[in-house]
């Protein structure tokens, strides 16, 4: 049932342009854009940085593995989850949809204008 620190950094670093760096006194997962994940320098804990529905959805549907930041990031969405509870399946999908929210947003392409817009 647990997910070990090094089974979770395989996990984060498998995604897409996911890298790993230091981060005050843990490690933290990022994309080019932001940091998706951190995890404790005791590798028990993970946080995850959610939006607020995220938080309340993984809290809701596993309440002993996932559990709000305390303070101001939680009520941003950031969640703890404690590793010794969470199973690798649902670990996955929450790394899955932090790091999403992280993902570099798509540059959308600018819109050709046809040659009878051009006239008017």
């Amino acid at each position: 049932m647990a997910v070990d620190a090094a089974r979770v950094r395989e996990m984060a670093l498998a995604l897409p342009e996911a890298s790993e760096a230091p981060h005050v006194d843990r490690r933290a997962f990022r994309t080019p854009r932001k940091i998706f994940a951190t995890l404790g320098p005791s590798g028990l804990d993970l946080n995850l940085m959610f939006d607020p529905d995220l938080r309340d959805f993984y809290c809701e549907q596993v309440p002993d593995a996932f559990a709000p930041v305390p303070g101001g990031w939680g009520r941003m969405g950031a969640t703890r989850c404690d590793l010794t509870l969470v199973d690798a399946a649902t670990l996955a999908s929450a790394l899955q949809a932090a790091h999403r929210l992280a993902a570099p947003k798509a540059k959308s392409k600018p819109k050709r204008r046809t040659a009878s817009e051009s006239e008017s």
